[in-house]
């Protein structure tokens, strides 16, 4: 607001505070606490996800029998693909409040330091030094999986209501398997700093139980990577068909 004494203008405030939610928000700390939670969040579903997925080795009856079974999860209180969506939401939620605090912090970081050290410092691991590119590239995987496997777009031989056809069908081409595997590497090299971090942000690190977080976060790079990968290795491989 600006007010004119005497010909003078004078400049004063509205004297409005800001809430807490926006204080929280704005602060390092407040963005680093919702990149851990949402983190949290999406690592829960990969989890889920991953378990599910792994049906596939009982047959085409058990896999199409989880899919359609994720569509009335819920059933008669929800209606058809309700919960579904629900998942989907609050995922979606979580993926954008995770990439725009990620950004905002890195944003902050090159504006506190605007000059360039004189001499480059091996002082981080291949994961955190690749967390910026890893974040890149499960964005973009995200959109093809949906695309692929959700939508039936760029799946060729895709057969509406037949999910265990659709996997084999993605998983027999080159570029499906290539795409796939990439992925996966990225994420679990995002889930192995990632788990670490959110730890740290959450207050549940300290030096008596850094050894068992870093053995945790490691264990689960490894076995949500193992746990996805199968499933192409397997098709490629013929052990599923």
């Amino acid at each position: 607001m600006v007010l004119t004494v005497n010909g003078m203008a004078l400049a004063t405030r509205t004297g409005r505070r800001p809430s807490t939610t926006r204080t929280i928000w704005d602060s390092s700390l407040g963005k680093k606490t919702v990149m851990a939670v949402s983190g949290l969040i999406m690592l829960g579903y990969l989890v889920v996800h991953m378990l599910g997925n792994l049906k596939i080795f009982f047959g085409a009856d058990e896999f199409n029998g989880y899919a359609h079974w994720l569509r009335t999860l819920g059933s008669p209180f929800l209606h058809h693909e309700w919960a579904l969506w629900i998942v989907r939401v609050v995922l979606l939620a979580a993926v954008v409040a995770h990439a725009v605090s990620a950004y905002q912090l890195s944003r902050r970081g090159r504006l506190a330091r605007p000059v360039k050290y004189a001499h480059k410092r091996r002082r981080a691991s291949y994961a955190t030094r690749t967390m910026r590119w890893g974040g890149i590239i499960l964005a973009l995987f995200i959109v093809w999986h949906l695309l692929d496997l959700t939508t039936l777009t760029v799946n060729e031989r895709a057969w509406a209501g037949h999910p265990y056809e659709n996997v084999l069908a993605t998983f027999s081409t080159w570029y499906g398997n290539t795409v796939y595997i990439v992925a996966m590497a990225a994420l679990g090299l995002h889930v192995r700093h990632g788990f670490w971090s959110a730890a740290q942000t959450l207050g549940a690190g300290n030096a008596r139980r850094e050894r068992t977080l870093k053995f945790l976060a490691n264990a689960l790079a490894l076995v949500l990577f193992a746990g996805f990968v199968s499933v192409p290795v397997a098709v490629m491989t013929g052990v599923v068909n």
